[in-house]
């Protein structure tokens, strides 16, 4: 059913290895480790001793991240960590990866890891109009140092990729259940249709350097503002993938966040309108992508565990009536922000 792999992506990354990992960049560690919240690659949190990368008197911490094998190339990822870089070099409040040894990109155990300076904070609160223009603003800028050049290794967010790809693999690896598959596979080639057609009405729109995914788990919230985190999926698209994660709610509700969204955003960046014939077809392409990249991973231990819904009769079903709501959604008017 999967072409599992012949031992999990992380079964050697070990508490021992991980502590080793920090310590062969020169960091001296105390032995406290915490796991955080990411599934694609490991992320830990790892203690050191005082006076060894904290300030005098602090507990101080680094963030150690394991990328999951296979997936990106080492040129991919220190163009990611070329692009957080630049955005902190323009005082924008991005957490970019930590330089040792004339590198952001380290080996050990063999697992490609990396180090970030913790930072703190919470998720914003979107229904705060003030939050969503305060994110708009930061988003522009970031938007605006990414439209000054183009990634030479990481990928595009396209149909193909993003949809076409992820239907094919899924129906290819027999993750569909047979009593459904010719019911999906009608609605994904109905939807991913749809999402041609919306990028053929929005015309020729700049691509440009993105977060990626750019949702509130990936923006913490201090009372200084915001600072955006984890540009794994990095990626070149159109400025709103940026954007239309932070919406929600019914149409009017969208309409009224976008607004306060694009107040801020504007002051930096300027904005296509063209682009928002985009929201609903990139977020069907999201949802596409997210089955097959459950389905990818589900030879690793910790998916099954995380995701128990997946892959059951009653998540197919519900990804059928999902993808038909995108098909008509694509066919309504774009989104447009409230007067």
């Amino acid at each position: 059913m999967n072409d599992a792999a012949a031992s999990p992506p992380y079964a050697g990354l070990t508490p021992d290895t991980i502590l080793d990992a920090v310590e062969s960049l020169g960091f001296l560690a105390d032995g406290r480790q915490l796991a955080l919240n990411s599934y694609e690659n490991r992320v830990y949190q790892v203690g050191l001793e005082e006076g060894h990368g904290g300030a005098p008197g602090d507990a101080p911490f680094l963030v150690a991240k394991f990328y999951r094998p296979g997936r990106w190339t080492d040129e991919q990822i220190l163009e990611e960590h070329d692009f957080a870089r630049e955005l902190a070099e323009r005082e924008i409040p991005v957490v970019p990866a930590l330089a040792i040894g004339g590198s952001t990109l380290h080996h050990h155990a063999g697992f490609r890891f990396a180090v970030f300076p913790r930072r703190g904070g919470r998720a914003p609160e979107l229904e705060d109009p003030v939050t969503l223009e305060w994110l708009g603003r930061f988003i522009g800028r970031i938007h605006a140092v990414g439209a000054t050049r183009a990634f030479a290794h990481r990928p595009a967010l396209d149909v193909e990729s993003f949809g076409r790809a992820s239907r094919d693999w899924l129906l290819a690896h027999g993750f569909i259940p047979a009593d459904l598959r010719e019911a999906w596979a009608g609605a994904a080639a109905l939807a991913i249709e749809g999402a041609e057609r919306a990028f053929e009405r929005a015309g020729g729109v700049a691509r440009i350097r993105l977060h990626g995914d750019c949702h509130a788990g990936n923006v913490l919230w201090t009372p200084g503002g915001p600072h955006f985190v984890d540009f794994d999926d990095a990626r070149s698209g159109p400025a709103v993938q940026d954007l239309w994660m932070l919406l929600s709610g019914d149409r009017a509700s969208m309409s009224a966040q976008l607004r306060h969204v694009l107040a801020g955003y504007e002051d930096f960046a300027e904005f296509d309108d063209r682009e928002l014939a985009l929201v609903e077809a990139l977020r069907t392409l999201r949802l596409l992508h997210y089955s097959a990249w459950l389905a990818r991973r589900w030879d690793d231990p910790a998916f099954p565990l995380a995701f128990p819904w997946f892959n059951t009769q009653k998540y197919w079903q519900d990804r059928v009536l999902e993808l038909k709501e995108q098909v008509a959604a694509m066919q309504e008017p774009p989104l447009v922000p409230a007067r």
